[in-house]
């Protein structure tokens, strides 16, 4: 096992300024990773969102979920999306990205105020909507990263700027690549 530093949180809130000068409507996906089996990674130059499977060969329609009802794939975390400047950050270096467990790092402000629930950004030729399910730092975040990391990403301005990422669902299937515009198109105002 590589023995990593892990960022205390004097120097995760130093970064903080950085991570707030996110572009707002319009940034780039940096990296793509699929989930084929629980705790493997596969980084993608390229994937296909779809409709009812997510990211195409990603295990997140088969893992099952503890806030279903039914303890099936919860509908509205089919994908997970995080802010690359908070995963650099946190994990100071690229080849760590995938083990947040994300599929999606844009350069996108992913924060409350600026992406709330039915918001939807459009990248490559596929639609996405963020969802009101939380994400939040877990066990697994906590092993990879550290205590500081997750109590940074948790705290109360983490949760308002979404630092640990968000929920979303796909609302129009087509092909993404790293490097994709992600834009913030509408907001979807119609009734459930």
């Amino acid at each position: 096992m590589e023995d990593v530093k892990h960022r205390t949180m004097t120097e995760l809130e130093a970064g903080l300024d950085q991570i707030c000068q996110s572009p707002t409507d319009e940034g780039v996906l940096d990296l793509i990773v699929r989930r084929p089996r629980t705790g493997e990674r596969e980084v993608l130059g390229e994937g296909q969102l779809d409709l009812v499977a997510g990211l195409l060969g990603d295990n997140w329609g088969t893992r099952g979920s503890s806030r279903s009802l039914d303890g099936c794939a919860h509908p509205d975390m089919q994908l997970n999306l995080m802010n690359s400047r908070v995963i650099a950050l946190v994990t100071q270096d690229k080849g760590r990205w995938r083990l947040a467990g994300d599929q999606l790092f844009v350069d996108l402000d992913l924060s409350a105020a600026n992406l709330p629930p039915g918001t939807q950004l459009a990248l490559g030729s596929a639609v996405i909507e963020v969802t009101d399910q939380p994400h939040t730092g877990c066990a697994k975040f906590l092993a990879r990263f550290g205590l500081d990391a997750m109590r940074f990403v948790n705290s109360e301005v983490g949760k308002q700027l979404h630092l640990r990422g968000i929920n979303a669902r796909v609302v129009q299937a087509g092909v993404i690549r790293v490097g994709d515009i992600v834009k913030k198109t509408k907001r979807d105002c119609s009734p459930a």
